[in-house]
């Protein structure tokens, strides 16, 4: 059981706390610059949405039943 002292915390994040996301942001902040972080994330997120739509297009493909084979 969680101590009321922890109740506000939030949940580790792919085992990461709190204060390990921030130092990941800040290192991201100076590597990438504030100018550059809006177009990473639009770049990923046109990348996830191709992703997403392609694995889609392929189920709907699947669905053709094999042709048998000459024996």
């Amino acid at each position: 059981m969680m101590s009321p002292s922890h109740a506000f915390l939030p949940p580790a994040i792919l085992g990461l706390g709190v204060p390990e996301w921030i130092l990941l942001l800040v290192v991201v902040l100076v590597i990438f610059g504030a100018g550059k972080i809006p177009q990473i994330g639009s770049g990923l997120g046109k990348g996830l949405r191709n992703f997403r739509k392609a694995v889609k297009d392929d189920a709907t493909e699947d669905e053709t039943p094999p042709k048998d084979l000459p024996s």
